[in-house]
């Protein structure tokens, strides 16, 4: 396939390489610092998190805007999530530890912010697993519960990165913010739709029919003559 450069969709997958790319050009140069593992660990998972926010961040938008074209950008967004989350699970086990079992089971278990990890990572795998139209069509009303877990896989990696962090803590907090204003707006937009359903379903009262009596219509009146006649008979001896 043939990207063009004014094509909004091939302009997104060149953005999404673009962390991947700087961060190439930091190992080339040597400017990762003094600890370069660590620094190339953290980064990646700092871009996870950053396109699982922005993943997040496709509903509000595309509920304020109406631009319902944005949910493809939100699985390729979120693709990138899985992406760079792998990266950093790679970095973890072959640069780290060497894939050194041993130590990497001593490490997890010793190391409790690893299991917020573990957790963010298991949530994010399934949901990159189930992205493919055939899996949507398969799972069913499945599939929209399962990416629900998105928000948990969110804080899980927030605990994950906070909890390992010695120093600065403000882009830690900051996320947690992002998410909270998040989850608060897609809440909001949950009650007013529930309540929106609620006015358009009809009630259950029951129709009362109150029979109306027919109209009696009184016999008619006899003819003048017969009255008269009558009242003669009645007169006579």
């Amino acid at each position: 396939m043939v990207l063009r450069l004014n094509n909004l969709w091939s302009l997104t997958i060149i953005a999404g390489l673009l962390p991947l790319l700087w961060l190439f050009i930091d190992i080339a140069f040597d400017n990762l610092g003094s600890n370069a593992i660590q620094a190339l660990h953290i980064r990646l998972g700092d871009w996870s998190l950053r396109f699982l926010w922005l993943t997040l961040a496709i509903t509000p938008v595309q509920t304020i805007t109406k631009w319902r074209g944005m949910t493809d950008y939100r699985q390729l967004l979120g693709l990138y999530a899985f992406f760079y989350a792998t990266l950093h699970l790679l970095a973890y086990l072959l640069l780290d530890h060497g894939l050194r079992w041993g130590i990497i089971g001593t490490d997890i278990i010793e190391s409790s912010y690893i299991w917020f990890g573990i957790l963010a990572y298991t949530i994010v795998f399934l949901l990159a697993l189930s992205s493919p139209k055939w899996a949507k069509k398969r799972m069913g009303k499945t599939w929209k519960k399962l990416h629900r877990y998105i928000y948990v896989a969110a804080i899980a990696g927030i605990l994950h990165y906070y909890w390992q962090l010695k120093g600065n803590l403000a882009e830690p907090l900051f996320y947690l913010i992002l998410i909270f204003l998040l989850l608060g707006f897609r809440v909001a937009v949950w009650f007013k739709n529930r309540k929106f359903n609620k006015m358009m379903i009809p009630t259950s009262k029951r129709l009362v029919v109150v029979p109306i009596n027919p109209i009696v219509i009184p016999e008619t009146i006899a003819e003048p003559q017969e009255i008269i006649i009558k009242s003669l008979r009645k007169r006579a001896p």
